[in-house]
């Protein structure tokens, strides 16, 4: 590791991360240090919970501001991620969206309710709990701050890899609006509005508008149409009161809908697994004469045939008081919020009717209390706080068997009596599933700064944090007269034996799994100033991951039964280390920073997926260990008012150090399991009719879904001209970004590995004081890339992804007043 830091840091010019991408519109100088430049850019942020400049905090953090992210069309989380290489986010649909900082955070795979997020998502100090939920566009944002590596003392138990603080636009006293427009290809049209303002000596208010809609990137020649569209909208408004300059409430309410027919899959490709041939993904598709429309993704076709919906409700409302009380201020953040998911998906990736319905529809409500008191004086500053969350969330779920599933899940045979030739075998068979999950938390916490010296500090930090949860699954199977099935030896009263067949895919279940767990977080950072503009730190920090419950249902044994042993999950245990250099130089239009970084975690919560049918889709287990290291570095320039650019970078390596019970990816599995008590044998990945492993050991493989190397850059060069008697400037701009390649199954298989990837976007135009006219081009050169890739279930080799959108091109027009 130290071998890598030094040569990393000797070519640190070529792998560069940015503190703040952009930032164009400086923040207020704070304090009398940073007022002594008037050339050096002063970029504010509430990383620690209070306001300072972003050189000045001893962690690794990267700013983006508003200006950024529409200038580069970053416009959701999901998007963000070109701008912060670290930053890893990977979505299926709004609900499986994985958000990850150095390669940890959410179980990568399927996503279940029973588990908490690793990255926290913030917006204006209130806490999304659920990844779902702050997949919304971004709407009147200010500035995005990514805090890299655990911060549990003042976010909680849920940024074990770092956190997410977004701050919005705040209302203000003095008038003022803005409103943008964009058109493009693929239909694309946006548009954004905000209007801010008094309403008397006392009040303010602002409200903002945003909508989004484009065609599709993928057609379905079954439906004629265009899927995986966009169709978004929210508006947000607040209302200040603010009496005195010492006491101030501000209510907020947003709202975000989301109503797509999203998100289907397409064909990428094929590969053996340990099934015998004639029950893999060709010889099955030929058994029903189906060929797809095309087996080269980037034609971006597909013929799903069942109902598409990815229906996204979110929203909210939010009370923060502000009360400066004796030498601090004393901050409440209350706050409600809800996510209503309406989801509709094609099971089984093919259009044949196997799985005909695919629905999961759920409700949450979170209600959150956070109290704070800010203390900062010559020598020492404080915070210390109380928070307090509950949750529920509510799930109705159904999934059936349509027409081709007897001839596609079941053994063939030339009698025409074998149930694999009779549709009505298996079709209509539904399972019906009602769950529903209570979570209650909360913390006790306190971080202090102790400025020994004028350069030295030491900064301890302390949560003491309760979870409790509890949960509720019942799995009722119904066949196609509706008429509810048993899988017992002996059926149950108001129930019919079902058969062999149906209880091989759909069986039964029911389970109330319930835990509580008490954690103590710590983290000890100490920094030294060098000088005026180096800052030197190093911190360690013990965190956690709170316990999660299975609330999906729980996997089968080998012997068919329900395996209760996995309803609960142990808490993941963190250790980080990580050191960092922050410096600024050239009168501070130069801003150089880099980090090194360990964080070993034990108990590890990952994502599995049973492969069949018949179990359920995805569950937790621990891994027993991982590791995650790595070194970033921060660059950026503002060489004149005439030339701003910036570079990132990245180096991640993240693995499995220790996980001897995982599953085995999709060449080893599929055949007749190994015998019981014999050491697994990998020796025949791909081999029909081979014996497969009963699971399988990844130790020091890599995690999924991470890049070992992230690297992006921007520049953008500005002259001025009179157009039209209006004085600005004529602006050409570039970014871009890269990944290198990635896995993207929970156990790394030859069949998931997805290339690595670059991208480059074009905008030119002309900005003067209240207009910006640009036009721009994004994936400049056409790259095709895959965005994710899906294992479909019952090892047939089958693999589906997402591509990622071609080449687009627009303009967009802004004024602001």
């Amino acid at each position: 590791m130290i071998a890598r830091f030094l040569l990393l840091a000797s070519v640190a010019s070529a792998s560069f991360i940015t503190p703040g991408a952009f930032a164009q519109d400086a923040a207020q100088p704070v304090g009398d240090d940073t007022a002594q430049n008037v050339r050096g850019e002063v970029i504010v942020v509430t990383a620690r919970r209070r306001q300072e400049t972003a050189q000045e905090v001893p962690l690794a953090i990267s700013v983006v501001k508003g200006d950024s992210i529409e200038a580069t069309g970053n416009f959701n989380i999901v998007k963000l991620q070109q701008l912060a290489p670290t930053l890893q986010v990977y979505t299926t649909n709004p609900r499986n969206t994985s958000v990850n900082i150095r390669g940890l955070g959410v179980p990568f795979g399927l996503t279940s309710d029973g588990f908490e997020q690793g990255v926290g998502i913030y917006v204006d100090d209130v806490y999304n709990s659920r990844v779902a939920a702050a997949t919304f566009d971004f709407l009147d944002v200010s500035q995005v701050e990514v805090l890299r590596g655990p911060q549990g003392t003042l976010y909680g138990k849920n940024t074990t890899a770092g956190a997410i603080n977004i701050t919005t636009n705040q209302p203000t006293f003095d008038f003022e609006g803005r409103a943008e427009l964009t058109v493009g290809n693929l239909n694309l049209k946006q548009a954004k509005a905000a209007v801010s303002g008094p309403l008397s000596e006392t009040v303010a208010a602002r409200i903002a508008i945003a909508a989004t809609s484009r065609r599709g990137t993928l057609y379905n020649v079954t439906s004629q149409r265009w899927i995986n569209e966009q169709d978004n909208l929210g508006i947000r408004g607040q209302l200040l009161f603010r009496p005195n300059e010492d006491f101030s409430i501000t209510l907020s309410g947003d709202y975000s809908k989301q109503d797509p027919e999203c998100c289907g899959t397409t064909f990428v490709r094929v590969g053996r697994t340990q099934r015998p041939l004639n029950r893999q993904y060709d010889a099955l598709a030929a058994a029903q004469n189906y060929v797809v429309p095309s087996r080269n993704p980037y034609d971006r076709l597909t013929d799903l045939d069942s109902n598409l919906n990815a229906g996204n409700k979110i929203g909210g409302v939010s009370a923060k008081v502000k009360w400066d009380v004796g030498p601090g201020t004393l901050t409440s953040v209350t706050a409600w919020r809800f996510w209503d998911w309406k989801p509709e998906n094609d099971r089984d990736f093919t259009g044949l009717s196997i799985v005909s319905k695919s629905q999961n529809p759920s409700q949450q409500d979170q209600y959150s209390q956070e109290f704070r008191y800010n203390y900062e004086s010559q020598d020492v500053d404080f915070v210390v706080g109380l928070f307090g969350f509950k949750q529920r969330i509510d799930t109705q779920g159904t999934e059936q068997q349509g027409s081709a599933a007897a001839k596609w899940s079941l053994t063939p045979s030339t009698d025409p009596n074998n149930a694999a030739n009779k549709p009505a075998t298996l079709a209509g068979l539904t399972a019906s599933n009602t769950q529903w999950l209570k979570a209650d938390s909360a913390a006790l916490f306190g971080q202090l700064s102790w400025k020994v010296t004028d350069a030295l500090t030491i900064q301890p930090g302390a949560r003491i944090n309760y979870d409790k949860k509890s949960g509720f699954y019942q799995r009722v199977v119904t066949n196609a007269q509706g008429q509810t099935i048993s899988c017992t030896a002996t059926p149950a009263p108001g129930t019919i034996a079902g058969t062999t067949q149906q209880c091989g895919v759909y069986q039964p279940q029911i389970s109330a799994p319930s835990d509580s767990a008490w954690n103590f977080t710590y983290d000890f950072n100490v920094n030294y100033k060098v000088a005026r503009d180096i800052l030197a730190y190093a911190t360690y920090a013990k965190s956690f991951k709170t316990l999660g419950i299975n609330q999906n249902g729980l996997p089968l044994n080998a012997d068919n039964t329900v395996n209760y042993d996995a309803s609960t999950v142990k808490p993941e245990a963190v250790n980080h280390y990580e050191i960092g250099l922050k410096t600024q130089f050239w009168d501070r239009r130069a801003t150089f920073n880099l980090t090194a970084f360990r964080t070993d975690i034990k108990n590890f919560q990952a994502t599995v997926n049973g492969g069949q049918f018949g179990t359920v889709r995805g569950y937790l287990a621990n891994a027993e260990k991982v590791r995650s290291q790595g070194i970033e570095a921060d660059f950026k320039i503002v060489a004149s008012d005439r030339f701003t650019a910036y570079a990132n970078g990245a180096y991640t390596d993240a693995k499995y150090k220790k996980f001897t019970n995982a599953p085995c990816p999709p060449e080893l599995s599929g055949g007749t399991l190994q015998p019981s008590g014999q050491a697994a044998d990998y020796s025949q990945p791909g081999v029909p009719g081979a014996l497969s492993p009963r699971q399988c050991d990844i130790s020091g493989q890599n995690l999924p879904g991470v890049s070992k190397w992230a690297f992006s850059y921007g520049a953008e060069y500005n002259i001025p001209v009179t157009l039209l008697a209006k004085d600005g400037q004529a602006y050409l701009g570039v970014d871009g970004n890269y990944r290198s390649r990635w896995n993207n199954n929970a156990s790394p298989s030859i069949y998931t590995e997805v290339k690595g990837y670059a991208l480059t976007n074009l905008r030119a135009g002309f900005r003067g004081e209240g207009f910006d006219i640009f036009g721009w081009v994004r994936n400049v050169f056409d790259v095709n890339y895959i965005e994710n890739l899906q294992v479909a279930p019952g090892n047939t080799g089958l693999i589906a992804g997402q591509v990622g959108d071609p080449q687009t091109w627009g303009g967009t027009i802004k004024v602001s007043f």
